[in-house]
């Protein structure tokens, strides 16, 4: 047994009539707490924006460790929302934040089991925030600026260290497995490592992605249109 938390946004939200402190953003905050050692964020559709990537970026900097699951381009089934996210990877790598996309294909059955990956097993599902080993969020709550602003959105806190140890253990022991990890090289440039085993792949591109669906991806973050995604 463990305290547990419902947060859900107020309805007026998709009429734009709710206050801020009727908002699930704001009730997370309050619940988890700002992270001290570390925080792993599952989100499929990753669109942290500018003040989100600030955010981020101002937690590693300030020593607690960040980690991010999120879909690769590869694997997602909205590209637009792939292109709100592709433009932040760079100051959140260079700010010390751990990136991981999730490979396309089917994932193993403990991993579905988990409620990691979606119906189709092909792509990431979960929606999990897990702060400081202690506290976690589990709901519909996308890290992206249509969950924060426009669709009313609800989830649960829970005061467990057993259960947000078990997420950071599979962001230790299976994440690196299931999904690439992006990083920097030398000339700033991104590559995605891929693991399989005892083996490892470096991609110079987005891995499994074709010329043009990349061209495309790159022409759809130029439209002014995050604060949609």
């Amino acid at each position: 047994w463990a305290p547990a938390h419902l947060v859900s946004d107020d309805p007026a939200k998709g009429l734009g009539r709710a206050p801020a402190d009727a908002m699930l953003p704001g009730r997370l905050y309050e619940l988890l707490g700002h992270p001290q050692r570390e925080l792993e964020l599952v989100s499929p559709y990753f669109v942290p924006a500018t003040a989100g990537t600030d955010a981020l970026a101002r937690m590693s900097e300030q020593g607690v460790r960040v980690r991010i699951l999120t879909n690769s381009q590869e694997a997602t089934d909205v590209a637009v929302v792939h292109a709100g996210y592709a433009k932040r990877r760079e100051p959140l790598l260079e700010a010390g934040v751990e990136l991981f996309e999730m490979k396309g294909g089917f994932a193993p059955a403990d991993v579905r089991a988990r409620g990691l990956a979606g119906s189709s097993a092909s792509s990431l599902h979960a929606k999990t925030f897990s702060v400081d080993r202690s506290r976690v969020f589990v709901g519909s709550f996308n890290f992206d600026p249509r969950s924060a602003l426009l669709n009313t959105e609800m989830g649960i806190v829970v005061e467990s260290p057993v259960l947000a140890g078990r997420i950071a253990d599979v962001f230790d022991r299976q994440v690196p497995l299931l999904a690439y990890e992006v990083r920097l090289d030398r000339r700033g440039g991104l590559r995605w490592i891929e693991r399989t085993g005892e083996s490892r792949i470096v991609h110079d591109d987005e891995p499994h992605t074709s010329l043009a669906r990349r061209l495309g991806v790159w022409l759809l973050s130029l439209l002014p249109i995050e604060w949609l995604l």
